[in-house]
């Protein structure tokens, strides 16, 4: 595994801290989320970090590498697009899946909107370890993986997290980024232990670290990067500085944001922690390769292996994609909780995917609380309820206006023609007529069994 450059101390560049982030003195490099900026019109911040040679590393939410399908051939050449133009030395993603349903399972695809936990069972990781290589081979620049912090437990998993991403190195020599905010979540919230997950996890392959806040609420830990880090999250990271020198280690906050000295608190906190722990003498290490793959042969025998792996392969895609799809449908289309689940839980998950689709929403489309007033927040949970998001927040957001005038709302005649209005203007010449009803119940009841 060939090591790659040092990245240093960074922080996650938002467009609501640009300027803030600009000045902060010492930064060495940020990461942007992939979808969210375009090649060739960069943010006018963005331009000049990168002209003073600070490293810019896109981070991508949407790929859903966990997932059951084979990633997306258009994500991966919008995602190797960002990286060159960017001129990054690597670009990341998750280790979850984001969306379930559709071909594989004979059932409508569901959006998630949220980085979901993927089982470690030997089924998941193989689905993954081929669709890492899909992605590795389609990129430009080197791939890291994030582990991601989750609510929910799988039941029947195989492998802890320090043993799934072990093996998942040594299968496609893919490298890591490692979350200590994550690693404090699950802690919290499934019981594991972060020093065990440290000891097992092949800490040569860490490209890069994540930083971030939370906030526990009810005994749940609720990873917000929108508070700040807090002292349980420094001594993780302190306990991963004492086994390796990671290459680099970054600040994330999404929300929230704080006056730009308190951000450069937070650096100096990070910087500090780490100055401390590498007084210690770090753990010696291994070095993880990836397996040399095997020389195909012509024989008959081997084509027929060859046939029977690929179809034990669509097997395994099968059995994890209708887990996936059950799961999902669980938590965003009202139907029962899968066998085994903790019900509870499943029901705090889908409260926080509802509450953060009605977030985002209103982000993408601000007009729409502007036009609904106090009543946005409460409209758009009951339309959320039994209502998978189908294609992204934006066609979200429209559906959301059409059902909402569909039903011959909001009451206030000047608010629904506002409505209509800005519906028009993203979505067609014509409101929805009561036609289109029919249809729309129709595609809701066949989700929703």
């Amino acid at each position: 595994m060939k090591k790659l450059d040092r990245l240093g101390s960074g922080i996650g560049w938002r467009p609501e801290i640009a300027g803030a982030v600009e000045a902060l003195p010492g930064l060495d490099w940020v990461e942007v989320v992939a979808e969210n900026v375009c090649p060739g019109h960069l943010p006018d911040s963005l331009g000049r970090l990168l002209e003073r040679g600070v490293t810019v590393v896109p981070h991508g939410v949407s790929l859903g590498l966990g997932g059951a399908e084979r990633p997306d051939p258009a994500r991966l050449t919008a995602l190797a697009e960002r990286a060159q133009a960017l001129g990054a030395p690597l670009v990341t993603e998750h280790i979850a899946f984001v969306r379930a349903g559709g071909a594989l399972t004979a059932s409508p695809r569901m959006e998630a909107g949220h980085l979901l936990p993927v089982p470690r069972t030997r089924d998941a990781l193989d689905v993954l370890c081929e669709n890492v290589r899909i992605a590795q081979d389609a990129l430009p620049v080197p791939l890291a993986l994030e582990n991601i912090a989750a609510l929910i437990s799988w039941p029947g998993e195989e492998l802890t997290e320090g043993q799934f991403l072990a093996e998942l190195v040594e299968r496609t020599g893919v490298r890591l980024l490692i979350d200590v905010a994550n690693l404090h979540t699950n802690h919290v919230n499934r019981g594991e232990d972060p020093v065990t997950a440290l000891d097992e996890l092949p800490v040569e392959a860490i490209a890069y670290v994540h930083v971030a806040g939370g906030v526990e609420r009810d005994g749940v830990w609720h990873d917000t990067h929108a508070h700040p880090v807090p002292p349980a999250v420094l001594a993780i990271l302190s306990e991963l500085r004492s086994r390796t020198d990671p290459p680099g280690v970054l600040l994330e906050r999404d929300d929230d944001f704080p006056p730009a000295e308190e951000l450069a608190g937070e650096l100096a906190a990070i910087r500090r922690t780490l100055d401390l722990a590498a007084a210690a003498p770090a753990t010696p290490l291994t070095t993880t390769g990836t397996a040399a793959p095997t020389a195909p042969t012509a024989s008959d025998e081997a084509q027929t292996q060859a046939q029977e792996q690929a179809q034990e392969q669509e097997r395994r895609r099968e059995r994890v994609g209708l887990a996936q799809a059950a799961l999902l449908s669980a938590l965003v289309a009202g139907t029962p909780a899968p066998e085994g689940f903790d019900s509870r839980r499943l029901r705090v998950q889908s409260r926080a995917l509802a509450a953060k689709r009605a977030d985002v929403v209103a982000k993408v489309a601000p007009e729409l609380p502007e036009i609904l007033g106090s009543g946005y927040r409460p409209a758009f949970l009951a339309y959320a309820q039994g209502r998978p998001m189908r294609d992204g927040y934006r066609r979200d957001a429209l559906d959301f206006a059409e059902h909402l005038l569909l039903a011959g709302r909001p009451e206030d005649p000047a608010a629904r023609r506002r409505l209509t209005h800005w519906w028009q203007d993203r979505a067609g010449a014509r409101p929805p007529r009561r036609s289109t009803r029919f249809v729309r119940a129709a595609r809701a009841a066949l989700v929703r069994r």
